[in-house]
């Protein structure tokens, strides 16, 4: 029976406050929070209403509140340390503004451990699981919420996955009913509000890196704003190591009564800043010098060095490396043993946890001490802590995504770093003692050329992905919708129009029963589109791999030293009619060879990549048994590769391009941007249609991850999109022209814009045709 039902006419008045779990205290009658035993360690406490003496006791005591079992000699050791954090000061203010506010913005400098602390002071005043609730702190990458759900289960002496999990994309570390305390990727979160709305199972939302100001945290802010409208019970803090406070203040509440805010200090020694005098042609070149230079001449320490990508950090990591073995032999009495640890968000969670690995120790007892020399993305700027480290080398660039709605193109580019960037990573050399921070360009180009904050992701993002997911959480007035930001509404129509083609939205805006399957999937549109209809072509199966080889980072090596070796084995596996299906040959490949890493390596493929395509492909399989969809593969041989083919064009037509000219150029469908074929692209020839996965902006645009088309096919599933009249005249149309012509058997008159004369055989020339004609006249 309900907690609600079992409220007596006495107290009937105050049947929805004796229903609410936030004041079952006032209703020692009601069911609705579970009994609290006397010698609980949270007996007595009154939810919401925990000050920091009580908090703390429960934490300096014996008992474990949450599995009830003794609190190990570990815990106790942690808890000196947790003690010591600057946050920890604070707890009782925290506490005066949690229970009085429904809305804080918190700002706590890299180091205060804001991310650890926070939600466990919640737990301890919300006391989530005594009704059924939970509390969610999300963070922009999913590296930074597994490593701290694992470092805060240390913490509370849980079990990582019971009490204290994570969840992020194709993979969930929590148990139902369990779990109270949950980290989460931003993007999770949102797909959970697809499907609850009002977020109806937690009872404190935590935004953390809110600095970050990613698509995913943005939108977050503005659907947790109107929850908070219609949910008084629902707690939101929105936490940050360096954001403009003011602004997220007036937001959060209103310009006359911001929203309160409480700042905490960082635990930061001081930190030495050095710039170059000229800027350096190459910075990669630049910090590995750096780097090195510090492990030759420097005080003991650890070093942080801050690079884009992940092959960019590979490549560092080798050479680092083999030139700190070089160092040691030749200065073996004043250069210790080092150790390079790479890290960036597509690394195995194993292969990441080396990070926090002690330095290396002197090789004879009265050598050199040893180093350790972290070679990170920015991931290592806000989202992780890493003790040890006292030097920063800092080039100044990070990789961020930039969409052109004009020509739809979304590029992966370097680009320099914002000032408020600059100062997270220079705080990261002084955490355990006084530090040095080295900037690989100069002092000048710091204060005139680098923007004040990260320019926000949703003004530079293709938000195809995002306005589904609002669509499906019921926003239908996506130009009003309560951004911090608002993006440009030339943006928000392209993701309309791409959604209206792909039969999401149907012509009146309204989400299609096609459109709520794929906003199910956390994959692009188009790849959930070509998922979705996959099994009519009778290839679901492949179509399956094939989405998770494109959501893993590149499964070929190409080291520099056997680049040779590579491109022949590479060309052993590859498929001729395109690199999709290249991919598809590979992992089937793999599961003959009974997932053998040797054989991996011996063909040159990255071995984490392919496992991990094979747990995106189990997890996307399953929402596909969900849906029903059918998985199928074709035994006709001829058929087998066609099917692809076909499935990619219903997913992928908007991403066409067509030869143009004598040079192997092509020229982008509608958008007409001249671009070549990648490098590492494996069609042995240049057909006339190629089918892409992404642009991609080096020397100069290139496409990449391309397979061969046929315009009948364009024609048969994309005929709207593919409607020769919305073509400008072009190589394109005329193309389209003589398929259509060849189709229905109606003879195609050719304009040329150069003569206005007609030729009836489309492949000629008028110039052509004239001299056939001149020289039967002869």
């Amino acid at each position: 029976m309900s907690a609600k039902s079992t409220a007596t006419g006495a107290n009937a008045v105050g049947t929805d406050d004796a229903y609410n779990p936030y004041l079952a205290h006032r209703y020692p009658n009601s069911q609705a929070a579970k009994p609290v035993n006397g010698n609980d360690p949270l007996h007595g406490l009154i939810p919401r209403r925990v000050t920091a003496t009580q908090a703390v006791n429960i934490m300096d005591g014996e008992i474990n509140p949450f599995t009830k079992k003794p609190l190990s000699p570990n815990y106790k050791k942690i808890l000196e340390g947790r003690k010591k954090l600057p946050v920890f000061a604070q707890i009782q203010d925290f506490y005066d503004l949690y229970s009085k506010n429904q809305i804080i913005v918190m700002i706590g400098e890299t180091g205060s451990g804001k991310t650890t602390q926070i939600p466990q002071f919640c737990v301890y005043s919300d006391l989530p699981h005594t009704k059924g609730k939970m509390i969610a702190c999300t963070q922009p990458r999913r590296v930074a919420a597994m490593s701290v759900a694992q470092r805060v289960a240390a913490e509370m002496d849980v079990e990582l996955g019971k009490q204290v999990g994570y969840t992020i994309r194709f993979e969930d570390m929590t148990e139902a009913g369990t779990t109270f305390l949950k980290y989460m990727t931003d993007g999770m979160l949102l797909r959970e509000a697809m499907n609850d709305p009002t977020l109806s199972r937690y009872s404190t939302v935590i935004l953390d890196e809110a600095h970050e100001r990613t698509l995913a945290t943005d939108i977050l802010m503005g659907l947790l704003k109107e929850i908070a409208r219609n949910r008084a019970d629902l707690k939101i803090i929105v936490m940050s190591a360096t954001l403009d406070a003011l602004k997220f203040q007036k937001y959060f509440g209103s310009p006359e009564k911001p929203a309160p805010l409480l700042k905490v200090p960082g635990r930061t020694f001081a930190v030495e800043t050095f710039y170059t005098q000229e800027p350096e042609p190459d910075y990669v070149e630049a910090a590995i010098r750096t780097a090195l230079m510090i492990h030759h001449a420097e005080e003991p320490g650890d070093i942080l060095l801050f690079l884009t990508g992940e092959e960019e950090i590979e490549d560092a990591c080798r050479r680092i490396r083999a030139e700190a073995e070089d160092l040691e032999r030749q200065h073996p009495d004043t250069v210790g043993p080092l150790n390079c640890v790479p890290l960036y968000a597509s690394l195995p969670p194993r292969e990441q946890q080396k990070i926090f690995q002690q330095a290396p120790g002197p090789k004879t007892p009265d050598g050199p001490p040893g180093r350790k020399c972290v070679v990170s993305t920015n991931i290592a700027e806000t989202s992780l802590t890493i003790d040890g480290i006292v030097y920063v080398v800092d080039p100044g660039f990070v990789k961020s995504k930039i969409y052109n709605p004009r020509i739809r193109v979304e590029s992966l580019l370097v680009a320099p770093i914002s000032k408020a960037s600059a100062q997270q990573r220079a705080g990261r050399a002084g955490r355990t003692r006084p530090g040095k921070c080295f900037r690989l360009y100069t002092e000048k180009d710091f204060m005139k050329e680098l923007e004040e904050q990260t320019y926000p992701e949703i003004l530079r993002s293709n938000l195809a992905n995002t306005v589904l997911e609002l669509m499906k959480l019921g926003v239908k007035d996506l130009v009003h919708f309560d951004y911090m930001d608002a993006p440009a509404p030339e943006t928000i129509m392209r993701a309309l129009e791409l959604l209206n083609y792909l039969a999401a939205l149907d012509d009146e805006g309204n989400l299609t029963e096609m459109g709520r399957i794929m906003a199910e999937f956390p994959l692009d549109p188009q790849m959930s589109k070509m998922l979705i209809i996959s099994p009519e072509f009778k290839c679901s199966n492949e179509m399956l791999t094939l989405s998770a080889m494109l959501s893993v980072p590149n499964v070929w090596l190409r080291p520099n030293n056997q680049r040779k070796e590579a491109d022949i084995a590479k060309a052993a596996l590859a498929v001729p009619g395109g690199d999709h299906l290249s991919l598809v040959n590979v992992y089937n490949n793999y599961i003959e060879n009974k997932y053998d890493s040797q054989w991996a390596w011996n063909n040159f493929l990255a071995v984490r990549a392919l496992q991990q395509a094979e747990n995106v492909r189990n997890q996307v399989q399953r929402l596909m048994e969900r849906f029903d969809l059918d998985l199928v593969s074709t035994s006709d041989e001829r058929k087998f590769w066609q099917n692809i083919q076909k499935a990619l064009v219903c997913g992928y037509f908007m991403q066409v391009a067509h030869k143009e000219g004598e040079k192997n150029n092509y020229l982008t469908v509608k958008d007409n941007q001249v671009v070549a074929l990648h490098p590492s692209c494996g069609l042995d020839a240049t057909p006339e249609w190629v089918l892409f996965n992404e642009f991609v902006l080096t020397t100069r645009p290139f496409i990449r991850t391309v397979t061969e088309v046929k315009v009948d096919w364009l024609l048969e599933y994309a005929g709207e999109y593919f409607d020769i009249k919305t073509f400008v005249d072009g190589e394109t149309k005329r193309a389209l022209q003589r398929a259509v012509a060849k189709k229905t058997g109606v003879p195609y008159l050719e304009t040329r814009p150069s003569t206005g004369k007609r030729s009836r055989d489309g492949s000629e020339t008028p110039s052509e045709a004239r001299r056939k004609k001149d020289r039967k006249g002869k």
